[in-house]
């Protein structure tokens, strides 16, 4: 077990976020990863509260992903919006999420954060590109949510 405390301590939150910003250019889609603060009951629900939480239910082409992170619990959540899980199904996100477990097993969670935002742009912007107009707005922010505030 890890506290959250000292995941976020050991976490590079720029590289992340600089890793959502790179992501989502080539894409219209959103990227959001949330560290959970301790909680009881399911991880899973945790994530789908959080989804809703953020708006990523919300955007234009229902393209969202959420990595929903619960240091506490070793456990990692991913979700994606009705219209990226049509196009890549459950199998894609059970991979994600095991590659981000096995980094965090190695306790290289800045790794394992950053190659899970770099296979979401990768699946987003094959099935989700950006505009060759330019219309590319940025619907949510591409900071970590620490579900606290």
């Amino acid at each position: 077990m890890v506290s959250r405390r000292t995941f976020l301590q050991s976490l590079d939150t720029s590289a992340v976020e600089q890793a959502i910003a790179r992501a989502e250019a080539r894409t219209s889609g959103e990227i959001r990863v949330s560290i959970a603060p301790f909680f009881v009951g399911s991880v899973r629900r945790m994530a789908e509260g959080a989804f809703r939480r953020l708006g990523m239910h919300a955007t234009g082409g229902r393209n969202g992903v959420l990595l929903l992170i619960a240091p506490a619990r070793r456990q990692v959540v991913v979700l994606g919006d009705e219209g990226i899980h049509a196009q890549v199904g459950d199998a894609f996100w059970t991979e994600i999420a095991a590659r981000v477990s096995t980094r965090f097993r190695e306790r290289r969670f800045t790794e394992g954060v950053v190659e899970a935002v770099d296979a979401f742009g990768e699946a987003l912007a094959r099935h989700f590109p950006a505009g060759t107009d330019g219309g590319n707005p940025n619907e949510l922010p591409d900071t970590i949510d620490l579900g606290d505030r």
